[in-house]
């Protein structure tokens, strides 16, 4: 019937490919390309076509066959499936190429490493040591065109045709016929009296220094050429020496070459051999030997040939983790391994694994994830970011360590673009609410501001309307100097969300409060900004036709492309407040906030101690810091006439500016010792409440997360409240108000709350709203004073004086 007739060839799973076959080594066979019909996946096929008249070859092929599916080690081609037909004889291995051409190849894009040669040598010299030693056979065939090398750049010897066995079980070798490859047989070889005594192993040995000899210098042109070993390392010139001597007894054993070469100063001693040996043997180490292994592995990456780094140590990190409980120290090798692979590969390989890391309780692997962050977040789409990774991320938020909150912080600079609206102008809002009023620790108080400032243009219109301006006129009240000067320059960055009205009415008030800061560098930077606000307000009163254009971003969507243009200010902040916060968290791991602060300065009796300022890193020097801001503030000068060119300023750097904060405080208390009590009075009205964890979790809404810090202590007695002051009458006090000629109180009138998000509460960031209850608590003492008085003087008009000595009768 028909389907007896059927091609084999046909229905076999694998196909060959359309291109020509690859530079197939001397011998029967001839390589081609080819896949699996089933999978597409890529393999390397053998073919033998049977020829009349060659039954010898014919045979030889069929022997090949057999060995190579029956044979399996690491270092040998491995097997995959084979065909067997009356006219042909095909053999399916794993994908490779021969060595000859991949040296070639090699060589053309600068050479191998010696590193890799050494580590292939090895390989093929462990591949005879288990043929001879384990299965008493040899090879008789060690030569270049017996060598393939896989994807992952791993020597496997091949070449089986002319394999026999060592205990003269099955005849002797057999007949080569191909010139080609006799050249590599030993000298003994031709001795027909068989007199000379030798060694199972010692015609391959012989094979193998001729396989080194081509390695290093070339193809072999004649056997005499192997006394001089040219280009061969000096660290193996020693143990080839003893491969090619005229005595076969005194060639070693594979195994005992391998020792040789493997002992301190030899040619496979290397840090690249060590690797490849361990990763072979990972599955049975110890934990901590593992977990030593990966952590030195990073270094030793960059030396290590691509090819290698993705197919051979990228499965055994993927493994290492899936099953092998690594933790955390499989991050780094891992991402800097996925430097070399394509974005397919990495959505397919890396991906699955990183979304699986941040769901870990870990603490170490949360931070590293974080710290890393930049390396993979263009390979995260949306769904993915919201649904299995923010949902973790927003836990570090509620960490007890500051390190982890930190790191959390500067992560929504990259995991802002990808979020959605609710998690983007709900959730992540209120934790930020909550961090910057809440948390004790002043640099990631001054991070928050930092990235609110940088992410603003992500936001809603109607959210940037409620946060921006609260959050940082709140920022500009911090006791932590930096987080003042982030808070100026989040104005700055933001500048172009703000109508017109906003910024005369809610952000130059904020700002002019600042010119009298205790702190010269928030002095300077708020000195900058208002410049550039009032430019920005005179440039529209003389050409009220350009609010329009001035104010285009404010009622506009979220856009990401004006994200981009504050970066360099966003680069600086993370940068500088990483760096201060990581001091700050090494110097004192454990240490609670009061035991991470400087000794301050004798206050006098009957003042409260001012708040603690943060041990910041080693100051800059005053005169280099005022260079720099009379050279910025000249700048500015200059542009604030023509346009507001606040985006293409160079603001410095804010770790510059946080260590130049105990110089700056001594600076300004030498020049006027009489501002110390307004600067008491400023930190004890400004005292951060401690973290209410419990109560935010239940609670979780914005007027708790954003409520002003707790009410400062009761002034000492004869300490007047600054409603107090005379700020605009005609009377004046005994005593001099130092900041009578700076300040004017504007008239108490009640007014809508500006700075309202949606239904929240935010009065308590108003300076003015302070001083409206102030003066309407006064006004209630004194009118219940009065009302007392006038009760006891209606009193004694009706009862009239009493008698000493009458009795009081009700």
């Amino acid at each position: 019937m028909w389907f007896f007739a059927r091609d084999p060839v046909r229905d076999f799973p694998f196909e060959l490919s359309p291109e020509p076959p690859e530079g197939s080594p001397p011998g029967p066979w001839v390589l081609h390309r080819g896949r699996k019909k089933a999978t597409g996946s890529v393999v390397s096929i053998f073919v033998y076509d049977v020829k009349p008249g060659a039954e010898e070859q014919t045979q030889v092929a069929k022997a090949a066959f057999k060995r190579l599916k029956t044979l399996r080690h690491p270092n040998i081609l491995s097997y995959i499936d084979g065909l067997e037909t009356e006219k042909c004889l095909h053999v399916v291995t794993e994908a490779v190429t021969p060595l000859g051409t991949y040296l070639k190849t090699r060589a053309e894009a600068g050479g191998p490493k010696e590193q890799e040669l050494s580590w292939g040598l090895h390989q093929i010299v462990k591949a005879l040591s288990f043929l001879v030693n384990d299965c008493s056979l040899i090879h008789n065939n060690v030569c270049m065109a017996a060598v393939f090398v896989d994807r992952a750049g791993e020597w496997k010897l091949g070449g089986l045709d002319y394999m026999f066995s060592a205990q003269g079980n099955g005849g002797g070798p057999p007949r080569k016929g191909i010139p080609e490859l006799e050249q590599y047989d030993p000298p003994e070889l031709s001795d027909s009296s068989g007199r000379a005594l030798r060694e199972k192993w010692s015609a391959d040995m012989w094979r193998l220094g001729c396989l080194i000899w081509e390695v290093f210098n070339g193809p072999l042109p004649r056997a005499a050429a192997l006394r001089n070993p040219g280009k061969i390392p000096k660290s193996l010139v020693t143990q080839y020496c003893e491969l090619v001597g005229a005595n076969p007894k005194v060639r070693p054993n594979p195994a005992r070459f391998l020792q040789n070469c493997r002992a301190p100063g030899g040619f496979m001693n290397n840090r690249f051999v060590e690797t490849n040996l361990f990763l072979e043997e990972i599955q049975i180490k110890e934990p901590a030997e593992k977990q030593k292994f990966f952590q030195e592995l990073s270094k030793s990456l960059d030396s290590f040939p691509e090819d290698f780094c993705r197919h051979k140590v990228l499965p055994q990190l993927l493994t290492a983790f899936e099953f092998g409980n690594a933790g955390a120290v499989v991050l780094t090798p891992l991402f800097k391994v996925g430097k070399f692979l394509s974005a397919e590969e990495y959505q397919q390989k890396i991906i699955p694994v990183v979304v699986k890391m941040f769901s870990s309780t870990d603490r170490a692997m949360r931070i590293r994830l974080l710290q890393q962050m930049e390396q993979f977040i263009q390979y995260l789409d949306e769904p993915t970011v919201n649904t299995q990774i923010f949902p973790h991320v927003v836990h570090g938020f509620l960490d007890t360590n500051p390190a982890i909150r930190e790191q959390t912080v500067k992560s929504m600079l990259l995991l802002a673009p990808k979020l959605n609206e609710a998690n983007l102008n709900v959730e992540l809002m209120k934790h930020f609410a909550r961090l910057q009023a809440k948390d004790d620790q002043g640099p990631i108080r001054c991070n928050t501001t930092v990235c609110l400032g940088k992410i603003g243009s992500y936001l809603s219109a109607s959210t940037r309307h409620r946060v921006l301006t609260s959050a940082f006129s709140r920022a500009t009240k911090d006791p932590f100097a930096p987080s003042r000067v982030a808070g100026v320059l989040g104005f700055a960055a933001t500048h172009n969300l703000y109508s017109m009205n906003d910024c005369a009415h809610k952000i130059l008030p904020v700002l002019c409060g600042l010119t009298v800061d205790p702190e010269k560098s928030v002095r300077d930077q708020a000195f900058r900004a208002i410049r550039s606000f009032l430019s920005k307000l005179e440039s529209v009163s003389e050409d009220p036709t350009q609010l329009a254009e001035v104010e285009k971003d404010v009622h506009a969507a979220s856009s990401p492309g004006t994200g981009g243009a504050a970066a360099s200010w966003a680069g600086w902040a993370v940068t500088g407040v990483s760096s201060l916060t990581s001091k700050l968290i090494r110097a004192h791991p454990i240490a609670t906030p009061a035991e991470t602060n400087v000794p301050q300065r004798p206050v006098p009796e009957g003042h409260p101690a001012p708040a603690p300022t943060p041990v910041p890193a080693t100051p800059l020097a005053s005169s280099h810091w005022e260079t720099q801001e009379e050279e910025k503030d000249t700048a500015t000068a200059e542009d604030s006439t023509t346009a507001d060119r606040w985006d293409d300023e160079d603001w410095g750097s804010l770790e510059q500016e946080t260590e130049s904060v105990l110089v700056q405080q001594d600076d300004w208390s030498a020049r006027d010792q009489g501002s110390q009590d307004e600067r008491v009075r400023q930190n004890s009205d400004h005292k951060p409440a401690e973290s209410d964890w419990s109560s935010w979790e239940a609670e979780g809404s914005w007027d708790q997360g954003w409520q002003e810090p707790s009410s400062p202590e009761p002034p000492p007695e004869g300490t007047r409240l600054a409603s107090e002051y005379n700020w605009g009458g005609a009377e004046h006090s005994d005593k001099g108000d130092p900041f009578a000629a700076l300040s004017v109180r504007p008239s108490a009138q009640p007014r809508p709350d500006l700075d309202s998000w949606g239904e929240d509460n935010w009065e308590g960031l108003e300076p003015e709203s302070r001083q409206t209850k102030a003066e309407l608590a006064r006004k209630k003492r004194e009118e219940r004073r009065r009302e007392m008085e006038a009760k006891r003087a209606e009193k004694k008009a009706a009862k009239g004086p009493m008698k000493l000595g009458a009795r009081k009768l009700d």
